[in-house]
């Protein structure tokens, strides 16, 4: 399989040092610019190409770059924790399509913070493989995993196990992919959620004042509890206080 690599972040580095190990053939790598960008280095020196298949995703509307990727001849692209919308021009390249890896359970959370949004709005929490069209986390479903949220599951914690099963989803489905056998089903677009980035700029702020469920508050700090952001905080003195949980179970209580 020839494949156009559209990655970011440990997951995105992973699934890519996973494919090489498959002897999969990486024609082209497309990457945040370099301030949005984490694990650009290990993701550019895993694919191990040439400057000039080596694409910013700020440009990939550009006809040069869009010629330049169909001079290629990629098979598929596979896209991890890429913040880009791809135009239609780009998406009709790939013979195979092209595939997303989104650390949500489809048709829920789809955009920005799955790991926030189901821990905030008690939505059911996992990883999905799909194809991509031309909306947000639109696209057929090839394949989903649960990962649930446990009550001492912090942004920080479930994001690193839907990272773990987003991992292993892929290598799973990955197989019948390469040969033509994966399902595919159509999402129901009017159900499920979506969220953009700023939205959490909605929640964040916490007013000392006003009246909480103890539940809805202590899951906004845990939900917004991931080292080094700084989440959630309320206001005093002019400044901005932020606020972290550090949760923990405590030991089974006898019954009877």
């Amino acid at each position: 399989m020839r494949v156009l690599f559209l990655g970011n972040n440990w997951l995105g580095w992973q699934v890519l040092r996973w494919l090489k190990l498959q002897n999969e053939t990486i024609v082209g790598l497309v990457l945040h610019s370099p301030e949005k960008n984490k694990y650009r280095d290990e993701i550019i020196e895993t694919a191990d190409l040439h400057a000039a298949q080596i694409f910013p995703g700020a440009n990939l509307r550009d006809a040069s770059v869009i010629e330049a990727i169909r001079e290629l001849k990629p098979d598929i692209a596979v896209s991890v924790l890429f913040g880009y919308i791809l135009h239609p021009s780009l998406i009709q390249l790939f013979p195979k399509g092209c595939i997303n890896l989104h650390p949500s359970l489809l048709p829920y959370n789809r955009g920005s913070h799955p790991n926030v949004w189901s821990i905030l709005e008690g939505t059911p929490a996992g990883v999905t493989l799909h194809y991509i069209d031309g909306g947000i986390d639109t696209g057929d479903i090839i394949a989903q995993l649960d990962a649930p949220v446990t009550e001492i599951d912090t942004g920080a914690t479930l994001y690193k196990r839907l990272e773990l099963s987003a991992l292993e989803l892929f290598s799973q489905t990955w197989p019948a992919i390469r040969s033509n056998q994966n399902s595919r089903r159509a999402q129901v677009q009017d159900a499920g959620t979506r969220h953009r980035v700023r939205d959490l700029e909605k929640v964040d702020e916490i007013d000392p004042e006003a009246t909480y469920k103890a539940k809805d508050l202590i899951n906004l700090l845990r939900a917004r509890t991931f080292p080094p952001y700084p989440g959630a905080y309320f206001r005093s003195g002019g400044r901005k206080v932020y606020l972290r949980l550090d949760l923990a179970y405590g030991p089974a209580e006898a019954q009877g």
